[in-house]
């Protein structure tokens, strides 16, 4: 791990210790004052390269921990992201099902062209789903004890060219996060409830040491919700469902250091929706098309070998074999009478699926020099994917089926000059080969095949122990996708066809902030974290889809270029007795053909938090108020009017006593019952909802 100067040595392994101490207890409310010492900007970023301090990082980075998600009590994906700057979810306010990622204006419910625009992973294992109006991402959020999100192309070095938007990283829990040091088990019963809709969420896990080098934990999840209403009292139709997910995940330690792990997770989610919305991401359009039985599974398997290589220089190597499959199964539409051949087609009984089998390996050598600290990433990620869809007519020409295999090689190295400047260049080359399924070849697909090259340029320089400015340079390309190359209409030259001459999607990026953090500010032990970015995006070969009923042309073309810019500012404030924490992001764009606002780029947004803390009860309580500005997108569905909607939140957890263990969250969002739709999201948002969840663990 590359050495920090005094300061952030001292904060970096302060941190360190914090999440051993958080380790070490039965949940992660037990351990809160411990992760308090802290404000977000001062967490562990693992997905840059070598572990840092988050306020430390050449990019925009955001990390959440079990504390957060406890706290939000996440329904979906959506709810995740209210405190992360530039970021937020697309499509439906509440259907599970119904979402996807936005990062900064890139990213879409659609999902259509939208491929390694971001890249989401789940321990390592690359995830994508896209289907008509379905969203993007169904794993279950009770899975999850951390997400990461790396903001920019920057990223495209270690997780694939064409991340224009930026990487979501999410980690599973593990045993160890609920075990207490010195004893070897426990098992924790969690119960939730929200209000509106009526939900309900059981959690049990199981976390067992098995000896002293290993440990395992089980754990499943089961949960239901009625139909949601908006601030008017208006139902929002079809938000209501079953989900459980479950998760097995062991962990073993070996070699003459104790320097090697095994890592093996398991997990699946499994959603089933009755008479769910065709188009789950809401708007207009899903009354249109009615509704249906949706059953979604989404599995994710890891296998991870990894090598400190205690005492050699050379060797510090990760690899992970993974396997991921997200499929659904839709039947008994309302509106199944109109199944036919062509676009009504997606009215007719139907399966779709993504399969990937990747394997990624990477080695970070050291080779300090003087006043140098260097580290050099080598890795290499080999995948295939097979992407299936069918119906009781056949082949789905709007959803083509086919096979992507792809190589990519990649190099990083991280340059640490005098404890003060930081240079991390980067280099990746990804080459795909794409082949049609029969039914796609039929309609006119090829085998096609290309490259696509990322280079990168990231540095920051600490002025003194508080101050701190960085800027990247980042270009990447994104390769057409299966969906892009083979869709069409399925009517031949009377429709659009296959589109396969496509050029690569092109990203340039220049991003540059300036950091700022201090201790002791208005009190002893007080510390004060702040990051401001500043990023300009130019794209250009952007895909996007013809007009439906255009004749004889391509599905998909290449529009000349577009423009991405803005700014974020991130900071948090913690004290004995207080904290606070801001998140503010304004993303403009401009299509240079048109001069109109892109249509997936977010309102201006803040995000204000401020609360209190009761340690020797245990105690924190908080208000957040979330406002976005009004905004005009070249689209009527993604423009929108200003709001604000408000928030509380209490969170308990004794620390001696016989309640000693027992976690409390408890919530009401939008306090006011506000009318209001977030401009990315097709329907209203819900109203006032309490959120109430319970945990106790048992430790032996």
């Amino acid at each position: 791990m590359a050495r920090l100067p005094s300061a952030r040595r001292g904060h970096l392994l302060l941190t360190v210790t914090t999440a051993a101490l958080i380790a070490a207890q039965p949940g992660a409310l037990a351990a809160q004052e411990a992760e308090n010492a802290f404000t977000l900007l001062g967490r562990l970023v693992f997905g840059w390269g070598t572990p840092k301090v988050v306020i430390d990082t050449p990019q925009a980075v955001t990390v959440l921990d079990q504390q957060d998600l406890d706290r939000e009590q996440p329904r979906s994906i959506g709810d995740l992201f209210a405190n992360v700057p530039g970021v937020q979810a697309a499509g439906a306010s509440a259907r599970a099902l119904g979402q996807a990622f936005n990062i900064r204006g890139i990213g879409n419910a659609e999902q259509t062209s939208s491929q390694n625009r971001i890249i989401v992973t789940v321990d390592g294992a690359v995830k994508f789903f896209e289907q008509y109006r379905t969203g993007s991402f169904f794993g279950d959020p009770e899975l999850y004890k951390r997400v990461e999100v790396l903001r920019g192309p920057a990223s495209s070095t270690l997780y694939g060219s064409g991340a224009i938007g930026g990487v979501v990283n999410f980690t599973t829990k593990d045993a160890t996060d609920f075990i207490p040091e010195g004893q070897t088990g426990a098992v924790r019963f969690k119960g939730s409830y929200d209000s509106n809709g009526d939900g309900t969420v059981g959690t049990v896990t199981l976390a067992q040491k098995l000896g002293a080098n290993a440990d395992l934990l089980a754990s499943f999840s089961t949960g239901n919700s009625g139909d949601m209403k908006d601030g008017a009292g208006d139902t929002i139709q079809a938000t209501a469902g079953e989900r459980w997910s479950g998760l097995i995940k062991g962990n073993y330690h070996f070699g003459e250091a104790n320097d090697q792990r095994l890592t093996f997770s398991l997990s699946r989610t499994d959603s089933d929706l009755d008479k769910a919305a065709v188009a789950q991401t809401g708007g207009s359009v899903a009354s249109y098309f009615g509704t249906s039985d949706l059953h979604a599974i989404d599995d994710t398997v890891t296998l991870t070998y990894a090598h400190e290589g205690a005492g050699n220089p050379w060797l510090n190597l990760n690899a992970t074999l993974s396997y991921s499959k997200t499929s659904t199964e839709r039947d008994t539409f309302s509106l199944g009478a109109y199944c036919s051949p062509g676009s009504y087609q997606v009215l007719c009984p139907n399966t779709a699926s993504y399969e990937t089998t990747a394997l990624k390996v990477e080695n970070t050598i050291e080779m300090s020099r003087g006043a140098w600290e260097n580290y050099i990433t080598l890795g290499a990620q080999l995948s295939h994917q097979n992407r299936f869809a069918t119906s009781s007519l056949g082949a789905l020409a709007f959803h083509p089926g086919g096979t992507e295999d792809k190589l990519g090689l990649y190099l990083q190295g991280e340059f640490v000059w005098n404890d003060r400047l930081t240079i991390t260049p980067g280099l990746r080359a990804d080459r795909s080969w794409l082949s049609p399924d029969s039914a796609a070849a039929a309609a006119g697909g090829t085998d096609q095949s290309g490259t696509a090259v990322s280079p990168k340029i990231a540095a920051l320089y600490e002025l003194n122990d508080s101050w701190g400015v960085f800027g990247s340079l980042a270009r990447t390309e994104r390769m057409p996708t299966l969906d892009e190359l083979y869709q069409s209409d399925g009517r031949g030259a009377a429709g659009r066809t296959p589109s396969l001459n496509l050029d690569k999607e092109k990203a340039t990026t220049i991003e540059v902030g300036l950091t700022y953090q201090t201790q002791g500010l208005l009190s002893e032990g007080d510390s004060l974290t702040a990051k401001a970015t500043l990023f300009h995006n130019d794209l250009t070969d952007l895909i996007a889809a013809n007009p439906s009923g255009s004749v004889n042309v391509p599905y998909f073309h290449n529009i000349d270029s577009a423009k991405i810019w803005g700014g974020e500012i991130e900071a948090a404030y913690e004290a004995e007795r207080w904290f606070s924490q801001l998140a503010y992001s304004k993303v403009k764009s401009k299509d240079d053909a048109t001069g109109k606002t892109l249509t997936d780029t977010p309102a201006e947004n803040i995000a204000l938090t401020l609360g209190a803390k009761f340690p020797d009860q245990g105690l924190r309580t908080g208000w957040r108020v979330q406002g976005f500005s009004g905004i005009t997108t070249a689209s009527s569905t993604t423009s929108g009017t200003g709001f604000a909607v408000h928030d509380l939140f209490v969170t308990w957890a004794p620390q001696d006593g016989a309640l000693q263990g027992l976690e409390v969250n408890l919530a009401v969002e939008n306090v006011f019952d506000r009318d209001y739709r977030n401009n990315l999201s097709l329907d209203n948002a819900p109203g006032r909802n309490v959120k109430l969840s319970l945990a106790k663990a048992i430790t032996w």
